[in-house]
């Protein structure tokens, strides 16, 4: 036994030494493998002059089955780099909560993209702007009354720190040096346009350098951001949609000897609720490509496929005003929400046809959609009924924000609706002294009296004896996602408001965040039949029987304003005042057989939810004719 286990025990030691010997040797070529270099006038990856041809697809905003889809497409228009930015505010929805499996499963996306012979390039934040919810940023840093995001106050920074921690060790493995798609990655985002720390680019370089990241480093600003966005040893790349402010000859002065890079050529615009829908004339993108790249330019299509920011994600926009922005992230990208080709695709596969020196693949067969029979609306359920399922009710003298709500037992409520009640004795004015965030229906004994929001401050309470409750069930309808503005993004009611100049006390505050769970909780109470008048706001139900499923959009021509589910899935806001009017439903998410269709309506149901093959978007506006997205 002695000599058998003396045998084992250096049979252990020489392959453990081989082992050894083996990781440092590949460490050891490692550092003399050479990457995505800036250090001429063109990229070089591995020695070999290469240029960027590249797309945003965000994983988080493409169902997972359809990744492959929106990939290949991507790489059969002549591109060979994937983009995307990572959103903490998904993979740590709560503080210390960390998440990255399905549609966040960030490695399996990358991997994927190596798989089918795409280069990555990683813009991990922490901040990412997008059009998300408080630019991918999670609102619970906020519960810090004293916070200062995208700065080095400690509290932000700490919480950095922690999210890299779980965050870098994903990517590290991906990198192109350790036999990866990962050529570069992005420190921070448009820092340039927002500028008040001049050590905070320098924190967050040397947070992913300590991570271990060793591939290129580059940042991303238009060219205002330009002056003060950069960070010393890093790439600067801009930002654009037109070549006439002479963005890209800034760049070049900016660093001579140094390859150009637009990491954002905005193939289209997002749109915000109550406006036209936005396009971009596709003859006009062609031309101002073409002319990038015959200067040598490399460029990065934002977005070529947008996708859909489903369920309360979506951002807004404040320059004075405050908009919110739609669920629907299609852009006008060559791409269509629902993965279609667009004229636009077929120009830009044209022309890339020309930079690439092999045929370019064939395109992937367009996905099929259904527009499936209008779903019956037979039963509905009012909101006041519905609180019996709200885990947590909270009292309190004084109203709380969201963020501060402890709701199911965690520390804070962050997307949906919250429900503030309390009691009075008299009528008057009710002035919520700019303290709504975003918008509040009024009720008075749980009956409709008025809405309060940005532009209404002010509301007259009818004068009745004796006691009254009094409701406000106000909305989040998206944190602003760009600007100086981030810090003051908290929602729900963020001070008193007055009645007859005296702010009201003693609040019941009910937190409805509206997740799967809550509306699956819903079967549990006894809904009622279509055939008695609702009272709004209600929760209405129908079923979609489905034989194979198939991609569709939802559509709700006589309904007003709410939101939409489907088996529990979160699809996003509906409004009747546009531009988008309809919902994209990816067919994964349904499945044979019967699947529920639910609808929060809060002023105006229909008997029916129709089904649509083809998306609407409503008026249309061409963006080329105006200048404000070159603010952005």
């Amino acid at each position: 036994m002695l000599m058998i286990s003396s045998s084992y025990s250096r049979g252990f030691i020489t392959i453990s030494c081989i082992v050894i010997f083996l990781f440092y040797v590949i460490h050891f070529f490692s550092l003399f493998t050479e990457g995505l270099s800036a250090n001429a006038t063109h990229f070089t990856l591995e020695g070999v002059p290469f240029r960027i041809l590249g797309g945003s697809i965000h994983y988080f905003r493409v169902p997972r089955a359809h990744w492959r889809d929106r990939l290949l497409k991507l790489k059969a228009c002549g591109l060979n780099t994937l983009t995307t930015y990572v959103p903490w505010n998904l993979h740590e929805p709560e503080r210390g909560v960390y998440v990255f499996h399905e549609e966040l499963d960030l490695e399996a996306y990358v991997r994927l993209a190596d798989e089918l012979g795409l280069w990555v390039i990683l813009r991990p934040g922490p901040y990412i702007c997008a059009e998300w919810d408080l630019g991918g940023l999670p609102s619970w840093l906020l519960q810090d009354k004293q916070m200062k995001l995208r700065t080095t106050y400690s509290g932000f920074t700490t919480a950095i720190n922690s999210y890299f921690d779980k965050l870098m060790p994903k990517i590290v493995p991906l990198q192109f040096k350790r036999g990866g798609p990962v050529i570069a990655l992005q420190v921070e985002n448009e820092y340039g346009s927002y500028a008040k720390d001049d050590q905070y680019m320098s924190f967050i370089k040397e947070a992913l350098l300590s991570q271990g990241i060793s591939e290129l480093l580059l940042t991303s600003d238009n060219r205002e951001g330009l002056k003060c966005g950069g960070v010393d040893g890093v790439l600067q790349a801009v930002n654009l949609q037109k070549l006439s402010y002479g963005d890209v000859q800034h760049l070049a002065e900016l660093q001579p000897q140094k390859p150009l890079l637009v990491m954002e050529y905005w193939s289209g615009w997002f749109d915000v609720w109550g406006e036209p829908h936005h396009v971009f004339d596709a003859q006009e993108m062609i031309s101002t490509v073409r002319e990038l790249l015959d200067r040598g330019v490399s460029i990065n299509f934002y977005m070529f496929h947008g996708g859909t920011s489903f369920g309360f994600m979506n951002g807004a926009i404040d320059f004075g005003t405050y908009k919110p922005q739609t669920s629907s992230y299609d852009y006008d990208a060559p791409l269509t929400e629902s993965g279609d080709y667009t004229v636009k695709y077929h120009l830009l596969r044209n022309l890339l046809s020309t930079y690439n020196n092999e045929p370019l693949l064939d395109p992937p067969s367009v996905q099929s959609r259904r527009a499936y029979e209008p779903v019956v609306v037979t039963h509905y359920i009012s909101l006041w009924q519905s609180l019996q399922c709200v885990e947590t009710r909270i009292r309190a003298d004084d109203p709380l924000n969201m963020e501060n709500l402890p709701a199911n037992g965690i520390n804070g409520q962050f997307y949906g609706y919250t429900l503030y009640e309390t009691d009075i004795y008299t009528g008057g004015e009710l002035n919520s002294r700019n303290h709504v965030r975003d918008r509040a229906l009024v009720f008075i004994d749980r009956e409709l009296i008025g809405v309060l929001d940005y532009r209404t401050q002010k509301i007259r309470i009818p004068h009745i004896k004796g006691e009254m409750t009094l409701g406000l069930l106000v909305e989040n309808c998206g944190r602003v996602n760009y600007g100086p503005g981030l810090d003051n993004q908290r929602k729900g009611l963020v001070g008193d408001i007055t009645l007859n100049d005296v702010p009201l006390k003693k609040f019941t505050m009910y937190c409805l965040e509206m997740k799967p769970s809550y509306i699956n909780r819903l079967e549990s109470l006894k809904w009622v039949s279509v055939g008695k008048k609702p009272s709004y706001p209600a929760f209405f139900r129908g079923r979609l029987v489905v034989d194979e499923p198939t991609d569709t959009f939802v559509k709700l021509p006589n309904w007003s304003k709410g939101v939409v589910f489907v088996n529990g899935r979160n699809l996003g806001r509906h409004w009747s005042v546009g531009p988008q009017k309809g919902l994209y439903l990816p067919g994964p998410w349904l499945r044979s057989g019967d699947n529920q269709i639910v609808v929060f309506e809060e002023f105006k149901a229909d008997e029916t939810i129709h089904l649509s093959e083809n998306p609407e978007y409503g008026k249309i506006i061409d963006v080329s004719r105006h200048p404000f997205c070159t603010l952005m």
